[in-house]
């Protein structure tokens, strides 16, 4: 099986021995994403909502590097720092996503890189 990695200019790179994107065996793999400002690459000040609001506009961001968009995610892995904050990430998520819905799961964590409130991953088909 062929990997091939996808990157953007317009996102900060990663930090560590990971790729942005891997696309192999027909699907799309995006690793976990914060709420990073994409021109200075640190986290932006917000609650819950607004982390999850620039996190999905960041993995737009990366699936267009792909020739991909939101529509085309099948399935979010959604991580959280308190559980609490799960009503206002779901508020904000709905609002980049229409049906059918990709599947997700949403996992409660002790932390996140850069002291995030909220990590995402997905795959695209």
């Amino acid at each position: 099986m062929t990997r091939d990695a996808i990157t953007s200019d317009k996102l900060p790179a990663p930090v560590g021995p990971f790729s942005l994107a891997v696309r192999g065996g027909g699907l799309l793999f995006l690793s976990g994403q914060v709420a990073q400002d994409p021109v200075t690459g640190k986290l932006i000040d917000g609650d819950a909502a607004r982390q999850t609001d620039q996190i999905l506009r960041n993995l737009a961001t990366a699936l267009e590097a792909a020739g991909k968009d939101l529509g085309d995610v099948v399935r979010v892995g959604v991580y959280l720092t308190d559980m609490s904050d799960f009503a206002a990430m779901n508020e904000a998520y709905s609002g980049h996503f229409t049906e059918p819905y990709p599947a997700r799961t949403a996992i409660g964590v002790a932390a996140l890189p850069l002291g995030a409130a909220v990590e995402m991953d997905v795959v695209v088909a």
